[in-house]
C-alpha cells in the first residue's frame, strides 16, 4: 500500500486580498511516485490563513475513503493550530484563550471535521526552501488565485 502525502500551500496578493490554494496529492511507494492529483481554487478577497486552511482542508476531503495522509505545510499558523491550539478552543468553545472568538472558525470546523475521517500526521517544512513538492504546491496557490486577480 504506497504512503500518501498531501503538500498544501495558500497565497495572497494582498492580506487581504485576493487568494488561492493549492494541494499536491502524491502517492509514493518508497521514493517512487505511484500516482499523484492536484487540486486548487481561489476567492476574491481573503486572507493567506484562510488560504492555507482551505488548502489543508481540500486535500483531505478530496480522499474518497479513510486513509493514513502526511499533511505537509509550510504555514505554522496550521500546524500549530490544528495540533494544538485547536484543542482548547473546542473546550472553550470556540474562544480563545482571551475568550476572544477564534478567527476563521469555520474553516477550523471544516478542518477539524475533515480530518476525523483519516489517521493525519501533520508535517511543517519552511516555505520557499526549496522544497520541490512544497514549489509545486506553491505553483498551484498562485495559479487557484489568478482568475480573482484585478485585469491590469
Amino acid at each position: 500500500m504506497p504512503d500518501l502525502y498531501a503538500y498544501t500551500d495558500g497565497a495572497c496578493s494582498g492580506n487581504p486580498g485576493p487568494g488561492g490554494w493549492g494541494v499536491l496529492l502524491l502517492a509514493k511507494d518508497g521514493d517512487s511516485v505511484v500516482k499523484e492529483r492536484t487540486l486548487n481554487g481561489g476567492e476574491a478577497a481573503t486572507t493567506n490563513n484562510r488560504m492555507e486552511l482551505m488548502a489543508a482542508i481540500s486535500a483531505l476531503e478530496a480522499l474518497g475513503r479513510s486513509s493514513e495522509i502526511t499533511v505537509v505545510t509550510d504555514s505554522a499558523y496550521v500546524k500549530n493550530g490544528v495540533t494544538g491550539w485547536i484543542h482548547g478552543w473546542k473546550r472553550n468553545g470556540w474562544k480563545t484563550a482571551a475568550k476572544k472568538p477564534v478567527k476563521n472558525v469555520e474553516l477550523w470546523q471544516r478542518l477539524d471535521e475533515a480530518q476525523k475521517r483519516h489517521n493525519v500526521t501533520w508535517k511543517w517544512i519552511k516555505g520557499h526552501a526549496g522544497h520541490e513538492e512544497n514549489e509545486r504546491a506553491d505553483e498551484l496557490a498562485r495559479a487557484g488565485m489568478e482568475p480573482f486577480k484585478p485585469k491590469k
